[in-house]
């Protein structure tokens, strides 16, 4: 008989779906149950001052914790390899529960100005009227993100695509220059999953996902993930230095749990947590599908005449396959760019489309189209636009689990008419 595969040798998948229970379900269930109730009762005093102070792993109050909840940050942990979880409300609630975690009146955060809409808005000015200060730099840059850093900065961070500018940093490199300095690196990794790309040997410390994206398996709902890899030493960050590390917790991950979550109290539906869970399961399965396709149809895409260019990293053109190659484990995510001649010929060729929908939202089920410079940046002037790169003639494209040709052939129909 062959030894039985230990959790942390087995397959991505498999770690996902064997994720045991913290504690053994009364009725046998193999899918764990949703808990919605909103606190949990005590045998005693001292217990339950013990789960408050965390010198125990029991459940007081679901804005804290849930159990529903941590089986989903279980699931994330295995996949991942991370040594904390912490699942949120949405993936803006993970971003800012993090900065709020790391960063004070009089630091700065070092990063790409290429970010999501609401991402850059959060840190330009958000976080400005709080006295933290952004330093935009170009990640492709060591020298200028080099010299951004100065004493009191609390972070670098960027995404791990950007989304849409479809731009790749070398985290490797990033991570080196950052450990010299003892600035954490922290990453939205929300268009490449654990299955899609290793953080850890990539230097990530702190990782932010929108778990709305490829955990939910459809888009069943909003939710976000804070992943603290246990790489990064916080007694070089001024505001948590001086904070205790309780058992399996880091001094981050600590401030995260005991202060900022609990006091924003942005936390994770259990009925979300127990359909993200779900959705785990599938994510390796839906990943491949998706980015398979993304792939293909950018080849595709490339030889349309009527588009002016076609962004997708793994493409012979693209700026950044040398270093998509290194990062990323067979295709680099779902998503891909594509640029026509105006914004009017943006318009036209969206509203012929019959099987991709005009909508917002990444690595649903379905395939997804939106013209992101009229939309997510459609409120910014246009000296802000300018600052994030969008350009009026950019579509991105989210490739969902539809038959390759019915893509295909949507796409000819729409293009044809322009």
């Amino acid at each position: 008989m062959k030894e039985q595969v230990s959790q942390q040798q087995a397959g991505f998948s498999t770690k996902i779906i064997n994720c045991r229970y913290a504690k053994p379900d009364a009725h046998g269930s193999i899918s764990f149950p949703i808990y919605r109730n909103a606190a949990f009762e005590f045998e005693d005093s001292n217990t339950i001052a013990a789960a408050f102070q965390y010198r125990t792993d029991l459940h007081t109050y679901s804005r804290i914790s849930n159990p529903t909840v941590h089986h989903l940050e279980s699931k994330i942990k295995a996949a991942s390899g991370a040594e904390n979880v912490m699942t949120l409300a949405s993936g803006m609630a993970a971003i800012s529960d993090t900065f709020l975690t790391v960063a004070y009146a009089g630091s700065n955060i070092v990063a790409s100005p290429h970010l999501f809409g609401n991402t850059f808005s959060l840190l330009n000015f958000t976080l400005a009227s709080f006295g933290v200060e952004v330093r935009f730099v170009n990640t492709d840059h060591l020298d200028e993100i080099a010299a951004a850093i100065d004493e009191n900065t609390c972070a670098f961070f960027c995404e791990v695509i950007t989304n849409p500018h479809m731009e790749i940093a070398n985290l490797p490199e990033i991570s080196k220059l950052l450990k010299a300095k003892n600035v954490p690196m922290i990453i939205d990794t929300t268009l490449v999953p654990w299955c899609g790309m290793d953080s850890r040997k990539c230097g990530i410390d702190i990782e932010v996902v929108s778990t709305t994206k490829y955990i939910s398996g459809g888009a069943t709902g909003l939710g976000g993930a804070i992943i603290d890899y246990g790489t990064f030493n916080w007694t070089a960050n001024r505001k948590l230095q001086h904070l205790p590390e309780p058992k399996g917790m880091s001094r981050f991950t600590y401030k995260l749990r005991s202060e900022i979550a609990r006091n924003i109290g942005a936390c994770m539906n259990p009925d979300t947590a127990y359909q993200q869970a779900l959705g785990m399961e599938s994510l390796q399965l839906r990943y491949e599908k998706m980015s398979t396709t993304a792939y293909e149809l950018a080849q595709y895409l490339s030889q349309y005449s009527k588009i002016v260019k076609v962004n997708y990293p793994k493409l012979a053109h693209s700026l950044y396959k040398n270093i998509s190659d290194d990062i990323f484990i067979g295709n680099p995510g779902a998503m891909l760019t594509i640029n026509l001649n105006s914004k009017e010929s943006c318009y036209k060729f969206m509203d012929k489309l019959q099987v991709i929908r005009r909508a917002t939202n990444l690595f649903d089920n379905k395939t997804l189209i939106i013209h992101p410079e009229s939309t997510i940046y459609g409120t910014f002037t246009p000296e802000m636009k300018k600052v994030i790169g969008i350009e009026p003639t950019l579509i991105r494209l989210s490739t969902g689990l539809e038959d390759l040709n019915d893509l295909k052939n949507d796409i000819d129909g729409a293009l044809n008419d322009l």
